[in-house]
């Protein structure tokens, strides 16, 4: 397994190469009204849509974006590398993590952050994933980077997480609930699997008090994020904290991370720039870069059918994610801390 993808290694490892059409037409199908996609499908199909996603788009996400798959505030004078880990290590800090503390990483994709967490804290930490590709690929990782005697990676659906004989003292999810179709239900399952006075923290993508529905512009950016990042349904804040409250927490603080970000950097401000002469990948040019690119190695086959449209589409999203955070519509860092009654 590479530790840096290549453009003509992208989608070559999660998927044969005679799925990759075929999987990204069923993904969009979730989407696509004309095609019997809706909110109620996506929820009652997750998991599939999700795996199906997270197939088609985990090289391409790592090619661009590195090993740690979200967004973070930057400060003026920061890098982005060094915001998103202030961002990790904030959750950290946050739920005070140390040797001996067990943790949970809620949907830990290929476990960058778990990886860096680890070596912070030196606390112990379980991350959950459904998807197999993932699953792999962070278990690789984490032994290479030999870290595997403190991240644990599990094959699972964290919407079905089961109590077992250790209660995790501490439980975190970096913009990975938003997957879920019933988050009460999620909030629940996780409430089970901790120990009493243990505090859960995390990132949530939202859309902001700024979402006017009746306005159809702001509904085709919620639409295009949804359709970009696997999302049942994008909600707001109160459709975080709602279901903390009635799954049984105490939320402690909330607030949104967006507002802090230096305004000439902006969280979105590396899908947004032009011209990047540091993450060329994922600045708009770099991608619009890779997106001719993938097309000309598709037509000559070194890239398999499908390749395109997997990059076209998560082109579509990373266009809708900027015109959500230039109109302040929406956020991908609603931070939540919440404690089980003791």
């Amino acid at each position: 397994m590479r530790d840096d993808p290549r453009l003509t290694d992208l989608v070559q490892t999660s998927l044969p190469r005679r799925e990759i059409e075929g999987t990204a037409s069923q993904y969009l199908a979730f989407h696509d009204e004309t095609r019997g996609g809706s909110v109620e499908k996506r929820r009652q199909h997750y998991a599939h849509m999700v795996n199906n996603f997270y197939d088609l788009m985990t090289d391409f996400y790592e090619f661009g974006w590195g090993q740690a798959f979200h967004f973070a505030p930057r400060h003026r004078g920061e890098s982005l590398a060094a915001s998103l880990a202030r961002h990790e290590f904030f959750l950290a800090l946050t739920l005070g993590l140390r040797p001996g503390v067990r943790v949970l990483d809620v949907g830990c994709g290929v476990g960058g952050p778990m990886r860096a967490i680890a070596r912070l804290s030196g606390a112990t930490i379980v991350g959950i994933n459904n998807n197999d590709y993932q699953v792999r690929r962070a278990v690789e990782q984490t032994r290479a980077a030999g870290l595997d005697h403190l991240c644990t990676v599990v094959k699972g659906d964290f919407m079905a997480i089961s109590p077992d004989d250790r209660p995790y003292d501490a439980v975190y999810a970096i913009e990975a609930t938003c997957h879920a179709p019933d988050k009460a239900k999620l909030f629940s399952a996780l409430l089970r699997v901790m120990r009493p006075g243990a505090c859960f923290a995390g990132y949530e993508w939202c859309l902001t008090p700024r979402y006017d529905p009746g306005d159809a512009g702001h509904r085709a950016i919620k639409s295009g994020i949804e359709e970009g990042a696997a999302l049942p349904e994008l909600v707001g804040f109160d459709g975080v904290l709602d279901p903390l409250t009635r799954a049984g927490f105490d939320v402690v603080e909330s607030r949104d991370l967006a507002p802090t970000a230096d305004p000439e950097t902006p969280w979105y401000d590396p899908l947004a720039a032009r011209i990047a002469l540091r993450g060329f990948h994922h600045s708009r040019a770099g991608r619009a870069f890779t997106n001719v690119a993938v097309r000309g190695l598709e037509l000559i086959r070194v890239a398999p059918r499908g390749a395109t449209a997997v990059s076209t589409f998560l082109n579509r999203a990373a266009d809708a994610i900027v015109r959500g955070g230039e109109t302040g519509i929406f956020t991908p860092m609603f931070y939540f801390l919440a404690r089980k009654p003791a």
